[in-house]
């Protein structure tokens, strides 16, 4: 080992000390040091069972795809899948006890460590089903609340993520054995002393009391983000500055397309939930923002829905909406019906859980990837869906096409109007302001001056 190779191990370990103290400090802050079972997703297999009633097996094992996909986006290694047909699932095991055992025998024999379902358990069948195959078993909501833990990094996406998982874990909390029933307090080997006699208390009824507290501070801390954030919305429509949101179905170019709109940065990954942390960037003439949103995906956890509410909100509550769609993938209808069901869901909430449905009428469809498609299949995408809008991100085709739309909406929103003016050569202020508050159209020189044609806000005056 060179020495730029040491003093970078050395590096590295002296961030890993700094993190993991700045961790432990957090928690000693809070007084509550709750340890729960963290998934640990390496060597696993797939199982989900299917209705005919409900879907075909085609439609099962594209399911089964976007699982496997969730699972390697979380950093697992998939060895088998299971694909069993079932008029419903199991009440005891999900998967029925013959099924159950057959995957047990799998999987000693792969040496998997983890079963992952494709539907959310209950957690008395989860640990029937555990007790059968003898490994953990991860059900689909754990497991995108793990990818959504792995991916938040602002401090409002780690909160809403670690109250989304304490909710989840409240009520599968159980005990090692005999070991959690021990009770606490009392003199070592007596059992009794002051202020411990009687039943006391068990080690999981200390442990669900401190998870209760917990999730209530993170409530709190929830709450007052939220606050500062109603704050911004509302500072942002006083100023009456358009706002444009895309929503999506998780890995359909979201963050390309904000990159490619206004020559940004933001991340980009061939990975489910790759972004989680809204992103915001400005646009010039016509002035506009756009907002990177959280990915959606279908049957997405109530828990995330309720726990992202002022994230999505926004999005829902924006004057126009991109609905972005993956053109190339082959559940892309049911993709944009899975978007449609989380908006109405989060439109269906306000802050204290009442019904408030709400439409919205500035919404762009759009299909990126179409690179991906052939002539044939992207003429019978436009003709299903007549008013979309169809983009390559990757090969920036029909990206100028979008931006008009996007002006267009911009300028219905502010009521803006048409100006057509000369503004003399030596009048540079006035040209200024054009340019400041308006969008130029065009810009041409005369003999008296230039002449400037374009679409300006009702209100505005050139002084």
């Amino acid at each position: 080992m060179n020495n730029y190779e040491q003093l970078d191990v050395e590096a590295r370990h002296s961030l890993n000390a700094q993190k993991k103290a700045a961790e432990f400090r957090t928690e000693q802050e809070t007084g509550i040091d709750v340890e729960y079972r963290k998934i640990r997703l390496e060597r696993v297999i797939l199982a989900g069972c299917f209705s005919s009633a409900k879907m075909s097996e085609i439609e099962a094992n594209l399911a089964l795809d976007e699982l496997e996909h969730l699972a390697e986006t979380a950093g697992a290694d998939v060895l088998a899948r299971i694909l069993q047909q079932r008029t419903e699932p199991d009440k005891s095991t999900y998967l029925g006890k013959g099924k159950a055992n057959e995957i047990a025998a799998l999987i000693d024999e792969l040496e998997a460590d983890t079963l992952v379902v494709n539907d959310t358990l209950l957690p008395s069948v989860s640990r029937r089903l555990e007790e059968i195959v003898k490994v953990k078993v991860v059900d689909r909501t754990a497991l995108i609340l793990d990818i959504f833990a792995k991916h938040a990094k602002s401090k409002t996406g780690r909160i809403q993520i670690e109250l989304a998982q304490l909710e989840y874990l409240l009520p599968r909390l159980r005990g090692w054995g005999a070991m959690m029933s021990r009770q606490t307090g009392g003199q070592v080997g007596g059992g009794v002393g002051i202020g411990s006699r009687g039943p006391g208390e068990t080690q999981l009824e200390v442990d669900r009391r401190r998870i209760r507290t917990k999730i209530t501070l993170l409530k709190r801390k929830l709450a007052k983000v939220r606050k500062e954030d109603e704050t911004r919305r509302h500072k942002r429509l006083n100023n009456r500055i358009p706002s444009v949101a895309i929503v999506g179905y998780t890995n359909a170019g979201k963050s390309s397309l904000l990159n490619a709109l206004t020559n940004s940065n933001a991340l980009v990954e061939n990975a489910l939930f790759a972004t989680l942390d809204t992103t915001t960037r400005s646009m010039e003439h016509p002035k506009f923002t756009i907002t990177d949103t959280v990915g959606f995906i279908q049957n997405l956890p109530t828990a995330l829905v309720e726990a992202f509410y002022s994230t999505l909100k926004e999005a829902a509550e924006t004057d126009i909406i991109l609905r972005l769609a993956d053109a190339s993938s082959p559940q892309v209808k049911q993709q944009i019906e899975a978007v449609n069901a989380v908006l109405a869901k989060i439109r269906s909430l306000d802050n204290d859980g009442k019904v408030v449905l709400k439409t919205h009428e500035n919404e762009i469809v759009v299909f990126n990837k179409i690179d991906l498609l052939t002539n044939n299949e992207l003429e019978r995408l436009k003709r299903l869906y007549k008013d979309a809008v169809f983009i390559s991100v990757a090969q920036n085709r029909g990206l100028d096409k979008l931006l008009d739309v996007i002006c267009q909406k911009v300028f219905k929103i502010n009521n803006y109007k048409d100006l057509d003016i000369v503004i003399p050569f030596e009048d540079g202020r006035k040209l200024a302001m054009l340019y400041q508050h308006g969008e130029v159209v065009s810009r041409t020189k005369t003999e008296s001056g230039t002449r400037i044609i374009a679409k300006v806000p009702e209100t505005f005056q050139l002084n």
